[in-house]
This record gives C-alpha cells, sequence and structure tokens, in this order.
C-alpha cells in the first residue's frame, strides 16, 4: 500500500479550500482516506495553513510520501 500526503479539495466551486488528509495513492483525490492532519486555504490573504506536526513526522517516519505541493507546506510552516 503506496501511502501519501495530499491535499484533498473542498469548498465552493470557483472557491476552494484543501484538507490536508494521508490516502491510499490509489483511491480518488476526493474519496476515501486513512487520517485527516490539516488544512489549508488558499483564498485568504495570507493562505492559512494548519497542520499537526506529530501527525505529520509520524506518518513521514512510517513511509509516507508527502506529494509536492503539501512538502513545499511541510517546508513553510518548518515541519521537514
Amino acid at each position: 500500500m503506496a501511502v501519501k500526503i495530499r491535499l484533498r479539495r473542498m469548498g465552493a466551486k470557483k472557491n476552494p479550500f484543501y484538507r490536508v488528509v494521508v490516502a491510499d495513492s490509489r483511491f480518488p483525490r476526493d474519496g476515501r482516506f486513512i487520517e485527516e492532519i490539516g488544512t489549508y486555504d488558499p483564498g485568504k490573504n495570507p493562505a492559512e495553513v494548519k497542520i499537526d506536526a506529530e501527525k505529520a513526522k509520524k506518518w513521514i517516519a512510517n513511509g509516507a510520501q508527502p506529494t509536492d505541493t503539501v512538502r513545499a507546506l511541510l517546508k513553510k510552516n518548518e515541519i521537514l
């Protein structure tokens, strides 16, 4: 099972916000997931990012691979 840390799109049309989730890479983008570890709202100025550092580090230690966008968010929040 290839586990990824990725964004799950939520919100209205033309007004997205995202949840940072841990999911099997075979599941659809907005489908089933294992655990929610944070949120990302690019609509606010500046963009609002809330990620549970403990959960993120635990999943990365267990082998979960963050996507490029999530990796950038983790670096910005000094989790990676």
